[in-house]
């Protein structure tokens, strides 16, 4: 097994920048950026000749998907983005008037839009207020009203990084009937999850986060459970069974999630997608979060050190990768950080870090060192 550290020089990143910014946007490390350069060349050199092979790496990536979250790869489907995803499990799904979704805020806006665009067929909208990210399964069954259909939730909160407990909250949607929706872009790559013991429904997730890999690229979990539940809004040449029989025209939809890939697939992303997964499965996502646990404990620890109130869990249940921070001006912080080298984010008056498996004590350092001249 690989030391962590031998894994760092393949971040390009790291020769410029402490980089705590993971919950924005990852570096894709070097295998990532080979990968997809190798298939551009490839299709330079060789046009369409390379489809059959092209079409092989989605389906180990699929595969991949699948594995990273515990599901069958006829339950993964391919997206642009988590925002597409989550719409397509809205756009999908019989709504009537009167129906109800649950969706604890503050979240980000990919999270909110596709339910709130329900309204115009008569659902309601019910949100629950977080209290500094954190919510509990009592806020939610304090709004559960006749009619509430689902619950769409955020596994980690954006903004302070709490982690809810998806598990408890599985049990009790399946306890009520209720379909159990999660927006998981803050916690696949850096947290286990698995879409069967936490009674998950659907699972949407964008790449280009802890994933390691691209802009434009998602997945989404469908489960056989709720399957037959969920109808493609939109179809295309790729949604049927007979997908290269361009002639004789059915339309007899795929029995799997695959019915949700309209058309051509962004190949470059999934091939992104695959070979991150491959190296982030090859480590081991339990051993990933404990390295980025450790990583945060050192960080909490010089944080208090120096009087900064920190608002994240480090409850073991509810912490995650993302620790937030309130210094007294949090954009002018943010700006000395930049000019220290030390890349994080803003998020209100919160300073939001968000290291990887890669980051090590010399990133650490460079943070205090930028906090002491501050």
């Amino acid at each position: 097994m690989k030391d962590l550290s031998e894994y760092r020089s393949e971040f390009l990143i790291t020769n410029n920048y402490s980089f705590f910014n993971n919950a924005s946007t990852s570096a894709p490390p070097v295998r990532v950026i080979k990968a997809v350069s190798d298939l551009m060349l490839q299709f330079g050199n060789e046009g369409f000749m390379a489809y059959r092979e092209w079409m092989k790496t989605v389906e180990r990536t699929r595969l991949l998907f699948a594995q990273l979250i515990n599901a069958d790869p006829s339950e993964i489907c391919f997206s642009t983005n988590t925002s597409e995803a989550l719409s397509t499990v809205a756009g999908g799904l019989s709504w009537k008037p009167g129906d109800k979704i649950i969706v604890p805020v503050p979240d980000f806006p990919s999270n909110v839009y596709p339910w709130l665009n329900l309204e115009q067929f008569g659902v309601e909208i019910i949100f629950i207020q977080r209290k500094e990210g954190r919510f509990d399964l009592s806020d939610i069954t304090a709004r559960i009203k006749p009619g509430t259909k689902l619950i769409a939730v955020s596994s980690t909160d954006f903004i302070t990084g709490f982690r809810c407990d998806l598990e408890e909250l599985g049990n009790f949607c399946r306890r009520e009937g209720i379909l159990l929706c999660v927006d998981a872009i803050q916690s696949l790559g850096a947290i286990p999850l698995d879409v069967k013991s936490c009674g998950v429904h659907f699972l949407a997730c964008g790449g280009h986060k802890w994933l390691l890999s691209a802009m434009g690229i998602a997945a989404l979990y469908v489960s056989r459970e709720a399957d037959h539940l969920i109808h493609p809004a939109r179809v295309g040449w790729r949604s049927v069974e007979n997908e290269e029989d361009f002639y004789n025209l059915e339309l007899k939809l795929k029995t799997d999630a695959r019915r949700f890939e309209a058309g051509t697939l962004n190949v470059a992303g999934i091939t992104a997608l695959g070979t991150a997964l491959d190296m982030l499965l090859e480590i081991g996502i339990e051993r990933i979060f404990e390295r980025i646990s450790g990583l945060n404990d050192i960080i909490s620890s010089e944080l208090e050190g120096r009087n900064f109130r920190l608002i994240s869990s480090m409850e073991p249940g509810h912490r995650s990768a993302i620790l937030s921070f309130m210094p007294d001006d949090a954009a002018n912080l943010l700006k000395h950080l930049f000019k220290r080298k030390v890349l994080a984010a803003q998020r209100g008056n919160l300073i939001r870090l968000s290291p990887h498996f890669y980051n090590d004590q010399s990133d650490i350092k460079r943070l205090c060192e930028a906090l002491d001249s501050y």
